[in-house]
């Protein structure tokens, strides 16, 4: 699984990340590195690093970043569940008051039980096929003459599910493949704890850190890595 961790402030531009990629049956940090931001190139550079050590990559699980997907193209890839209930929450809330908000949050929650692809996607296309008008409804403002889609928080994380669905239950072709980015979710928490200690940190000073931390959940450390960080 492969995901990035940011820190600082995006909107006040000091945030940077460090992407990260982890064995979930290991629990294992395979590699990681700064930037600036989370783009195709990090993503990148960490598969063929790890192809020049002759690991071979049989499926990824990850959010809905498409950087990601573009660099591992010809790989099986999991659209995380749970990124995928956070994509659509943000169109309908977490307590949706529209009917449509609350059939489509109700919809993906069951990404969390035992629901087959074909299930799932016999009960997207009954929705879509429900609310399509809803969806569509538009709204024109009385003093410039512009349209714009009346509910598209709503519509845009119905189409969003929509999107990933090729992604969502790649899982059912290799039962080793992951869900969900769980357990590096919870290993985010845990640096950042671990962070949280250490306030006020420079950016230099927080990679060390990081380093450390990361090469903990790492069986064979690099000679490199090992002279970078001591």
């Amino acid at each position: 699984m492969a995901d990035a961790l940011y820190f600082g402030e995006r909107k006040e531009k000091t945030s940077w990340c460090s992407v990260v990629f982890r064995d979930p049956k290991r629990k294992e940090n395979l590699w990681w590195n700064f930037f600036d931001t989370e783009t195709s190139s990090a993503y990148l550079e960490g598969k063929e690093y790890l192809e020049k050590l002759e690991y071979q990559i049989l499926s990824v699980t990850g959010d809905g970043f498409g950087g990601l997907r573009a660099v591992f193209k010809d790989i099986p890839f999991q659209m995380c569940h749970v990124h995928m209930e956070r994509i659509v929450t943000r169109g309908t809330t977490k307590k949706p008051i529209l009917e449509a908000g609350k059939a489509l949050l109700a919809l993906v929650k069951t990404l969390h039980q035992e629901i087959d692809s074909e299930s799932f996607k016999f009960y997207l296309n009954k929705y879509l096929e429900k609310y399509r008008d809803f969806l569509n409804e538009k709204t024109t403002n009385s003093l410039t003459g512009e349209s714009f889609f009346t509910h598209e928080p709503l519509r845009r994380a119905s189409l969003s599910l929509l999107h990933f669905l090729p992604y969502l239950f790649t899982f059912e072709k290799d039962k080793n493949i992951p869900r969900t980015t769980n357990t590096l979710e919870g290993h985010f928490s845990h640096v950042r704890d671990i962070l949280r200690i250490h306030r006020g940190l420079k950016r230099k000073q927080a990679e060390k850190v990081l380093h450390s931390i990361f090469l903990a959940s790492t069986i064979a450390p690099s000679k490199k890595k090992l002279k970078h960080i001591l």
